[in-house]
């Protein structure tokens, strides 16, 4: 399997995506959001997006089942090995109150594992992918004219991920996101959070995590870590950190973040973050 060139095509199928939402955004009206539950928000903005995703990426790897969303793959199907993670548009409170903070992210995951990620961060349009043994990368479509296919001219320009450098959480600025459901660990991540305003540079909250985690790969935030998270979250950002030379658990300091619902992401300070949240979270 060539994970390069599925990614490139990835790129691609991504960024038509990209394209539909950015349309929709210049005439989006908010009357037009639904509500799967209490503050879990969608739209047919959503929706038609992780149909165009599908009917892409099903041209890439035919025999690779999906996890989406927004379900409309149908049942998750083909998952004994090999499978696409997507989030159509990650951020979606943000884009129905217009805020430029979300993005597409698609990740190709094999056994449990990432293998490729793609996040397109519409806001700045900054494109982030990479694929296994392949390293991370950030590359800027804002000044693409017309939208043409990427070549491997164009490609020559991307940057090389790599996490920061900074060790101690007293040199960190760090990302995180609120829990808009289950709420009975509330107190616990407040704690957190107190504890961690007292012991680094600051916190962050895009209320995008797949953006959050490029960020981390890209060494502008050190660390993340969020509870209630899906595998569409983090997917495809945690490829990049692992490729960028990070490191990935869950609170408890294990490997069950993909599908256990939290993750720590980062450099090295994360070390010490784990400390933090075990202290508190128990």
């Amino acid at each position: 399997m060539n994970l390069e060139n599925i990614t490139l095509q990835t790129i691609e199928i991504v960024r038509q995506a990209g394209g539909f939402i950015k349309q929709e955004a210049a005439k989006f009206d908010r009357s037009q959001t639904e509500y799967k539950a209490a503050n879990n928000l969608v739209s047919y903005v959503d929706k038609e997006t992780e149909k165009m995703l599908v009917a892409g990426l099903r041209q890439i790897l035919p025999e690779a089942g999906f996890i989406t969303e927004e379900g409309t793959a149908g049942e998750e199907s083909n998952l004994n090995e090999l499978y696409w993670v997507i989030d159509p548009l990650d951020g979606t409170a943000n884009f129905i109150h217009g805020l430029p903070v979300y993005c597409v992210s698609v990740g190709l995951v094999q056994n449990s594992i990432p293998i490729a990620g793609v996040i397109y961060h519409l806001g700045t349009e900054e494109l982030f992918y990479g694929w296994q043994g392949g390293g991370a990368w950030s590359l800027s479509l804002r000044y693409m004219l017309g939208g043409l296919p990427l070549d491997e001219s164009f490609l020559q320009n991307a940057n090389r991920l790599k996490v920061s450098a900074a060790s101690t959480l007293g040199d960190s600025l760090l990302a995180t996101g609120f829990p808009y459901y289950k709420f009975e660990k509330q107190d616990r991540y407040l704690k957190i959070l107190e504890t961690l305003m007292q012991r680094c540079h600051g916190l962050r909250r895009m209320g995008a995590a797949a953006i959050d985690l490029a960020y981390v790969a890209a060494g502008r935030f050190e660390a993340f870590y969020e509870y209630n998270l899906n595998s569409w979250d983090m997917a495809a950002g945690a490829l990049l950190i692992l490729e960028a030379g990070g490191q990935i658990t869950d609170f408890s300091g294990g490997q069950n973040w993909l599908f256990g619902g939290d993750v720590i992401a980062g450099c090295a300070a994360q070390t010490e973050l784990l400390e933090v949240i075990q202290e508190h979270w128990g």
